[in-house]
């Protein structure tokens, strides 16, 4: 008889879940203790070795993986193997405290202190776009010919998402060669980026598990089109109303949602580095990508960092319900638990700090003078891993978010990252990363 496997994981600092596996019903008896973990585990790169000892987790220490029951996800497996059961969970000591290292934690507590000083939530959804890696001449974009290229994985894709617990709003052939976007309903809280994690996950093993490899890597070809992961949030209050929406303010922006959005901005060149957390994402986070060629505050803009979404502008529809601002300088080589946090805590800094909203514009940056640019507040995004790492340690309030150990750790990882692709062609990196995400 086949034993039915549980999986208890967590995501790791360069957006990989790891964790340990155990027989279905140990670890349901489990739930309260968990099983065993390293510290050292935190400091795995992305190419699946620890960076120089010294300058992470050493040998010593031991800790403890709790699984979370609310993320329990059943994930297909080959033809007549068992399901595996996959529960996402917290990195705690031994003693069961909270480990101040544990990026589920980390967005724990941003939570928990925005809810705490303000009241208020965070909704929203992480939009995903992936390709396939082949070299099948792709179809044209967006075309019925594409979403029927794709059966029956993609419609196989979509009742594996909706039976894990992750229905699809939107499935579409995107623009680029061979590309999809899979667009879910928004949560709340810790739940976004739960659900972006199992995503990832869940969209790359059916993949393979049907021939196909599914690669969500930033950019696959230097020359070609890029794979974002958009963030979508609003605010609401602890009863669900939402708080983001003023009809009556410039761009229909609550004050709230402004001084949130304020805050986003002010911080936006230090949070970029657990946003877009490769050397590979900043080939693709240039101007005229439609990535995120600048910051600024955009309305129907995809070149700007933040946009405000369009309504549906019909008579009956909530208009308070949908309204949402997007962030659009991220990609999957990012742990979704520290993009959101981040987001979070750079919003609660512009409302603890009350800062004035945002200017929205709605022009091509290219047609603004550099003194115009300054005056709507216009600034430029890293150019490389490297200048983000440095806008992170430079940034005081975002660098002081971070547990010391675990900062030191990403920023070990990430200068390792930054070595390894030195003197390396676009295509060569690009190639790398590929395999990984």
């Amino acid at each position: 008889m086949v034993s039915e496997l549980g999986f208890v994981g967590t995501n790791d600092l360069v957006g990989i879940t790891r964790g340990r596996a155990m027989p279905l019903p140990r670890l349901e008896d489990s739930l309260d203790t968990g099983c065993g973990w390293v510290p050292a585990n935190l400091g795995i790169g992305p190419f699946g070795h620890i960076v120089a000892e010294g300058e992470v987790f050493g040998s010593t220490g031991d800790l403890r993986l709790i699984p979370d029951p609310a993320t329990r996800t059943q994930f297909p497996t080959a033809e007549g193997a068992p399901p595996l059961t996959v529960m996402l969970g917290d990195t705690v000591n031994i003693d069961l405290t909270p480990w101040a290292a544990c990026p589920r934690t980390f967005l724990r507590t941003a939570v928990a202190d925005l809810a705490a000083e303000t009241g208020l939530h965070i909704y929203g959804a992480f939009e995903h776009e992936f390709m396939l890696v082949t070299d099948d001449e792709p179809p044209a974009p967006f075309s019925l010919d594409a979403l029927l290229s794709g059966e029956p994985w993609g419609s196989g894709l979509v009742t594996a998402l909706t039976k894990a617990g992750i229905e699809p709003e939107n499935w579409l052939p995107e623009y680029g060669a061979n590309q999809w976007e899979v667009v879910i309903p928004p949560a709340l809280d810790v739940e976004i980026a739960d659900r972006a994690v199992l995503l990832r996950d869940l969209v790359r093993h059916y993949s393979k598990l049907h021939g196909k490899q599914a690669s969500f890597s930033p950019l696959l070809d230097p020359d070609g089109s890029g794979n974002g992961v958009h963030l979508h949030v609003s605010l609401r209050t602890g009863d669900g109303v939402p708080a983001t929406f003023d009809a009556s303010r410039p761009g229909r922006m609550s004050e709230v949602a402004g001084q949130f959005a304020a805050g986003i901005l002010r911080h936006c060149r230090a949070i970029t580095a657990l946003t877009a957390s490769s050397v590979v994402s900043y080939q693709r986070l240039t101007p005229h990508r439609w990535s995120a060629g600048h910051a600024f505050l955009g309305e129907q803009n995809r070149e700007a960092m933040l946009r405000i979404c369009p309504l549906v502008e019909v008579e009956g529809k909530n208009r308070a319900a949908q309204y949402n601002i997007e962030y659009r300088a991220g990609d999957a080589t990012s742990n979704p638990w520290l993009y959101l946090g981040c987001i979070i805590r750079a919003g609660l800094e512009g409302i603890r700090n009350q800062l004035p909203a945002p200017r929205v514009l709605d022009v091509e940056v290219d047609a603004l003078t550099p003194e115009e640019r300054t005056e709507a507040g216009v600034r430029t995004l890293p150019a490389s891993l490297d200048e983000a790492l440095e806008a992170l340690v430079e940034d005081e309030v975002v660098a002081g978010w971070f547990d010391t150990e675990m900062l030191d750790t990403f920023l070990a990882i990430k200068r390792e990252e930054i070595a390894r692709a030195k003197g390396r062609s676009d295509a060569d990196i690009c190639a790398d990363y590929r395999d990984v995400y």
